[in-house]
């Protein structure tokens, strides 16, 4: 007979440890770009800078750690502005691809 496991027992999955290197950044940022939802690019972008390091990514997008903190939580609609800056700070930046290639 096996175990049933609840799925509030399960652990919270972290994407921060995976996230080591600016081609990983990348191709987590275009997935969820891709899902087309502010809440969750600013829920993403929040895991990449607490991987890189919070204060540091506020620092070189010059916002305080706390403004990053607010803007950068899940559900949050940051301004492109926030956001821009702190993919900059992350090392990447946003793209434009058609949606039907030729």
């Amino acid at each position: 007979m096996t175990k049933r496991i609840k799925v509030d027992e399960l652990p919270v999955f972290d994407a921060t440890s995976y996230l080591d290197s600016e081609q990983a950044i990348a191709a987590y940022l275009t997935d969820i770009l891709q899902a087309n939802d502010a809440g969750l690019l600013s829920a993403a972008l929040g895991d990449i800078a607490r991987a890189r390091g919070m204060t540091d990514i506020a620092k070189a997008a010059g916002i305080t750690r706390e403004a990053l903190y607010k803007a950068l939580r899940p559900g949050s609609a940051p301004r492109f502005d926030t956001v821009n800056r702190v993919c900059a700070a992350l090392g990447v930046r946003l793209v434009a691809q058609p949606l039907h290639p030729v």
